[in-house]
This record gives structure tokens, C-alpha cells and sequence, in this order.
């Protein structure tokens, strides 16, 4: 592969390069580069949000490049404050080793274990004295961290910083140092934390590190970024059944974003469906070779072929009528209980009646029977809902 398909390579997905001249410029020395990319293990699953950065290691490692996988277990107990309004609670050292531990096994799911080099910051960061901890402290101002949106919105909001937030940029950008990096890839939300790596580099008389960000995953609600916390995710761990029957769930215009960034698929390929689509082939035949591609990666090809014939067994032999009609329902953006949303939607006369249906057994979401009255069916999502025997509908919520 010439550098110039190299680059294009690299570039696929991503939201920006800083500098694109200095990447090329490295790339033209043939030389192997140092690609970091860091991991706090703040939870034990890694789920396909992560995983657009991990594949973006992949293309480095195809491209004949070290792949530094970084483990912030150092930085896991300070707690990552970008995008947060308010001060997160810091893990323990015990809850950040046993998350550690399973992403070591989920990632080689991806990247080359032959390959691919594993590193944890504590390893230098828990022989750094108090002095050198105020001498890495100095290397910046109040004022620089300040210009982080996040922190400058606490700051005028009145809510409080505390000081060890601080730290975690200056940490995360040491890293770099401590790693000689060449590239670091992060998401668009650690754009700053990024470009700390390039200056504390700078500063100990090193070339500045080239920062690629990407962009971050929508969950299956379509709206909010992919996260274990808010129930959107689909993880990698999943069961092949779960797997496939979750991305069959999203929307179809999701479908789109989630092959950009997740599919091993030339862009030419998407962009043939996409032209199918658009002259009247049904999205879900796509929808079905996305799935079919993250099963199989994930599990095994044998695994995904018989996910598939679940899932059509279960949604298309006879369970559900051909035609099925659509509905758009306007919700909040937080959401709407099941037995609400029936009613809205006009499958049921009062939240009382969806209340006895659902009790009864006689409610469901893609094929699967609902027992949880007080269920929350999230903005963003598309599902096809049945009541009774006779009653379908393909809802999606739309936030207001």
C-alpha cells in the first residue's frame, strides 16, 4: 500500500487529524510508528463505541505499526472529567484491576495479541514522587485548564473543580512522554486531553505527537453516546442471539452511521447499498449484513449464520404479517414507559388496559414477550410492538 492509500486508510472515520502534514511526513520515513491509545477501565465491558477507536488501531497494526494499548489503571482512579458537569467518583484500586483484567481478553477480540503491546500507567506514574508530581504540576497554568469547555462551564456555573481533575489531562499527556508517541487516537470529547500529550512532548524535547480524533458512537436510542450506564450499548461480550437482535433494532438511519464506523466494508461497498436502498431495495437486508459482520467478529462466522436463522424464525415465519404499519410518536427526551407508549401510539384505549395486556403475556418487542409494565422504551429507538395476536406497528420515538 502506497502512503498515500495509507493515509486515506487512516483518515477513514475520523473527525480530525492534528497536523495531517506531520502524519504524512512520518509515514514517509517507512519507518514503524508508536500509536498510543488509552483505556480506563471504569467498567468490566468494552462495547462497540470503544471499538471505533480499536479498529482504528487495527488499521495502524495492518498498516505495520506498533499498537500501544493503554490501560489507564493510574488514571481509572482519578475518574476522566471530560463532558462532565460535576466531579465523578473515583474507583478503587480493586474495581480498576478486575476491569483491567477483562479488557486485556476483549481486546485481542480486535488487534493482533502478537502485536499488539499492553501497558499501564501505573507503571511509571506509581514511582513519581511529590516532587516530581509538582514539577509535571507546573508544566501548565489554572488558565490553560480552563479552556476546557467542561471545566469552564463548571466554573462559570458555580460548580465545583476539584484538584485532582486537574491532574488527569496532565497525566494522560505524560503518558505520551513516558510512551514516545508518534499518533494517539482518542475520542472528539478528549480533543484537550490530546493536545496536552503534544505540548508536555514539546516540552521534554520531543516531536509532538500527531492526535487523530474519532467521532463517538450513538447507542441504540440514536441520540446519546453509547455508555453501559444509560442501557444503550451493545458489548462486545454480548450473546451472538443479543448481538444480532440489537442491531437489527436501530434505526435505519443509524444503520448508515454504525457501518461507517464499524464496518470492515470498503466505503465503496456502503455506498453501493446505500444507491440500493434509494432505488427500493429494503434497508433491512443491509441491516442484516452489518449484523452478520459484528457477530462474526466478534463470535464466528457458523455463530452470526445461525443468529441470522433465529432471528428470521423468531420475526419472519409466519409471526409477523408482511405489511406492517408505521407510526412516528413524539416523546421526551428521557424516554417513555411501555404501558404509555402503547396508549399513545393507539395499540391500546387507556394505560390501564396496556397495564392488563402486558400482565397477561399478550405484549411484545420484536418478537419478545414483555413483562416489565414499567419498562422504559428510550427516544431514538425503532421497534415493531404487537398487542394481542392481531395488533403490529413499527413505533419510532422521536424526542421532543
Amino acid at each position: 500500500m502506497s502512503n498515500t492509500e495509507a493515509f486515506d486508510l487512516i483518515k477513514r472515520g475520523s473527525v480530525e487529524i492534528i497536523q495531517e502534514d506531520e502524519l504524512m511526513a512520518r509515514l514517509k520515513t517507512n519507518r514503524p510508528l508508536r500509536i498510543k491509545t488509552g483505556f480506563d477501565p471504569s467498567a468490566p465491558d468494552i462495547h462497540l463505541g470503544h471499538t471505533v477507536l480499536i479498529n482504528k488501531m487495527k488499521h495502524f497494526q495492518d498498516l505495520g505499526h506498533d499498537v500501544i494499548f493503554l490501560i489507564g489503571d493510574f488514571t481509572g482512579m482519578i475518574g476522566d472529567p471530560s463532558g462532565k458537569s460535576e466531579t465523578r467518583k473515583p474507583l478503587t484500586r480493586e474495581e480498576v484491576i478486575e476491569n483491567a483484567r477483562t479488557y486485556e481478553q476483549q481486546v485481542f477480540k480486535i488487534l493482533d495479541p502478537k502485536k499488539t503491546r499492553i501497558e499501564f500507567n501505573s507503571h511509571w506514574m506509581s514511582k513519581m514522587t511529590a516532587v516530581d508530581m509538582i514539577k509535571l504540576a507546573a508544566q501548565t497554568t489554572v488558565a490553560r485548564m480552563l479552556e476546557r469547555d467542561d471545566f469552564e462551564k463548571r466554573y462559570r456555573g458555580g460548580h465545583s473543580i476539584a484538584i485532582h481533575e486537574f491532574l488527569y489531562p496532565l497525566i494522560m499527556g505524560y503518558d505520551s512522554v513516558e510512551l514516545k508517541a508518534d499518533v494517539e487516537l482518542g475520542g472528539t470529547d478528549q480533543k484537550f486531553n490530546l493536545l496536552m500529550g503534544r505540548e508536555l512532548q514539546k516540552s521534554n524535547q520531543q516531536a509532538p505527537q500527531v492526535v487523530i480524533t474519532m467521532p463517538l458512537l450513538e447507542g441504540l436510542d440514536g441520540v446519546k453516546k453509547m455508555s453501559k450506564s444509560l442501557g444503550n450499548y451493545i458489548g462486545i461480550s454480548d450473546a451472538a442471539d443479543d448481538m444480532f437482535g440489537k442491531l437489527m433494532s436501530i434505526s435505519d438511519d443509524l444503520m448508515w452511521r454504525y457501518l461507517d464506523l464499524l464496518s470492515f466494508r470498503s466505503t465503496q461497498e456502503i455506498q453501493s447499498w446505500q444507491k440500493e436502498v434509494k432505488a427500493g431495495a429494503n434497508p433491512r437486508d443491509i441491516k442484516i449484513r452489518l449484523a452478520e459482520e459484528i457477530v462474526e467478529r466478534f463470535h464466528s462466522k457458523e455463530a452470526a449464520k445461525k443468529a441470522h436463522e433465529n432471528f428470521t424464525a423468531r420475526f419472519q415465519k409466519g409471526q409477523m404479517p408482511d405489511e406492517i404499519p408505521e407510526k412516528i410518536v413524539t416523546v421526551e427526551s428521557s424516554g417513555i414507559r411501555i404501558a404509555n407508549l402503547l396508549k399513545e401510539a393507539g395499540l391500546t384505549v387507556s394505560t390501564s388496559e396496556s397495564l392488563r395486556l402486558i400482565k397477561q403475556g399478550a405484549v411484545k418487542i420484536d418478537g419478545e414477550k414483555i413483562e416489565d409494565a414499567t419498562r422504559l422504551i428510550a427516544a431514538g429507538s425503532e421497534h415493531v410492538y404487537q398487542v394481542g395476536k392481531l395488533k403490529f406497528a413499527k413505533l419510532k420515538l422521536q424526542a421532543k
